[in-house]
């Protein structure tokens, strides 16, 4: 199973395919991920454990465990962990592009922007 450390946690792929990935997504309390879109893929996310606090579009909404939210390609999004315990979700991604380099970046506390240095990998 591929691993990745990343500043506000960590993601495990448990199953991909040609057209979908799976990943554990573990976020730190109090840690979020860049504000995000992506050309290629859509997302679904589900809570496991924790609270998730998710921004798609412009709209902030709350989620608890065994609760879901789909993100459209295309679409502005970033999750976060507003509490005090490491929120736990389940992330299928699907479409005809997978590749870790899909992601452009607008806002990231970890300066990982396009023209920012990048100082935490």
């Amino acid at each position: 199973m591929e691993r990745g450390e990343r500043p506000w946690g960590t993601y495990t792929v448990l199953e991909e395919n040609k057209n979908y990935k799976i990943k554990r997504i573990e976020v730190n309390p109090g840690q979020r991920l860049s504000l995000q879109m992506h050309h290629h893929r859509s997302e679904h996310w589900i809570v496991v454990s924790g609270t998730a606090k998710v921004s798609c579009n412009g709209k902030v909404s709350i989620f608890n465990i065994n609760e879901s939210t789909f993100i459209p390609m295309g679409v502005t999004h970033r999750l976060e962990n507003p509490g005090l315990i490491p929120l736990t979700i389940i992330e299928v991604q699907s479409g005809e592009y997978l590749g870790e380099d899909d992601i452009i970046r607008f806002e990231d506390d970890y300066r990982r922007c396009e023209d920012e240095e990048e100082i935490l990998a």
